[in-house]
């Protein structure tokens, strides 16, 4: 291997290219960060060229792998993270939109019938409407709190890919369980999110492969914080809304 030969972290072949000539991924990539990510959402986002199925199978049976190897270089291999979001986004709005989905059938939040009771009821539905708009604040929340919790393994624009994988199999798992829901029973809209946090902990042991124990107590705790306060960013950006719209 000479001075100017470059090591591809995809396939492992050496070039002296800016693109490897045995798989194409480009030969500068390092640590993920904020630019990449940025880059990966305005550039591309629903490229069919990415091993999408490749990705969503791993993603189920072993999630460690793609987490790991995507950070480690080899981005060529799987579907991006960002764009894999977008895309279960964009399906669940599809499918929920096919078989006549309504999010408002299972609210549990019930508010006196007051001008200041009926702008949270408002900012209520209207977070329920625009989940799938919302619901891009999720992997930041997740991001931050994996960092706060796991924060010697990994930078934060790495848990920030890492978590738009992981939210992107939420929404999957949320699309699925619309039709227990609407073809089942509505006592089972919560299955999707307990399926979430099972396999939010599968994932992050599969990925930190570190002291088991204590990565499943943490998963849990970053879940739950993350998904609180996903929803209390949710909820108050809609009332800020429907408070300045009714203003």
């Amino acid at each position: 291997m000479t001075s100017d030969s470059k090591y591809c972290k995809n396939c492992g072949a050496i070039t002296k290219d800016s693109f490897c000539a045995h798989c194409g991924q480009r030969t500068s990539v390092y640590k993920v960060s904020f630019k990449e990510t940025i880059h990966d959402f305005m550039d591309a986002a629903f490229s069919v060229n990415a091993p999408l199925f490749i990705t969503l199978k791993l993603l189920l049976v072993n999630p460690g792998i793609v987490l790991r190897e995507y950070l480690e270089g080899k981005r060529k291999k799987y579907y991006k993270p960002v764009a894999f979001f977008i895309l279960t986004t964009v399906a669940y709005l599809l499918i929920r939109s096919a078989i006549g989905f309504d999010p408002f059938s299972d609210t549990v939040v019930v508010v006196e019938d007051t001008q200041d009771g009926q702008l949270l009821t408002k900012a209520r539905d209207f977070m329920l409407f625009n989940i799938d708009k919302l619901l891009f604040f999720f992997p930041f929340t997740l991001a931050l709190f994996s960092k706060l919790f796991f924060y010697k393994k990994y930078t934060l624009a790495e848990f920030l890919a890492v978590s738009f994988y992981l939210t992107g199999m939420y929404t999957l798992f949320t699309t699925l369980n619309m039709f227990l829901v609407v073809w089942g029973k509505k006592e089972l809209q919560p299955l999707g999110m307990l399926v979430m946090l099972v396999y939010f902990i599968y994932s992050m042991v599969s990925f930190i492969q570190t002291k088991r124990i204590a990565t499943i107590l943490k998963s849990i705790l970053v879940f739950i914080l993350s998904y609180i306060s996903y929803v209390a960013i949710s909820y108050g950006l809609s009332y800020l809304i429907v408070l300045f719209q009714n203003s």
